[in-house]
């Protein structure tokens, strides 16, 4: 019998409300080569940033992450994205508001899937909430990369995020 090696990259896709925040956490992660904002989950091919936000496209905003799973695993990318935002809000984070800011694991293939489903599970009967959550975990649609100037946002202002000390920052 053959040996089936992992792959050097596998994909993540995460919404967690404004994709900005998101973004700046994974690129700090050891493990992950390369991080993009944009959009998925919705209808209209190609949509804009203006199109999302001010018609029902129905796309979240997400952040897409490539990551070496020999380096990171999907099950510590899912440990931050719990950690990065409030998965109990419906359509919202914070002061952001509608359905594009709505919590959401768009999951690559079977594995993630079943990954995906534990990990809520687990935070569920952890009672760290006192609202059910309201993440939803469908298979990933189309991702739609945002315009350049939504790319980096964060790290162009020059502002820090404190997760980054918790999982790991890239040297």
């Amino acid at each position: 019998m053959a040996f089936k090696s992992r792959p050097t990259t596998a994909l993540a896709t995460f919404g967690a409300g404004c994709f900005w925040h998101p973004q700046q956490v994974y690129d700090q992660v050891e493990g992950v080569t390369g991080t993009w904002v944009g959009y998925s989950g919705g209808t209209k091919k190609n949509p804009t940033y203006e199109e999302v936000c001010h018609t029902n496209t129905g796309h979240a905003e997400v952040v897409q992450i490539e990551f070496n799973p020999r380096t990171v695993t999907y099950e510590t990318l899912l440990d931050i994205f719990w950690e990065i935002h409030d998965p109990t809000q419906v359509d919202c984070q914070g002061p952001d508001i509608g359905r594009q800011y709505r919590s959401v694991i768009f999951v690559h293939d079977a594995y993630q899937q079943r990954a995906a489903q534990e990990s809520k599970a687990a935070r569920e009967a952890s009672g760290k909430y006192e609202v059910p959550i309201a993440t939803a975990i469908e298979p990933v649609r189309t991702f739609w990369e945002a315009e350049d100037y939504h790319q980096k946002y964060n790290e162009r202002l020059k502002t820090r995020s404190w997760i980054s000390e918790l999982f790991g920052r890239k040297q």
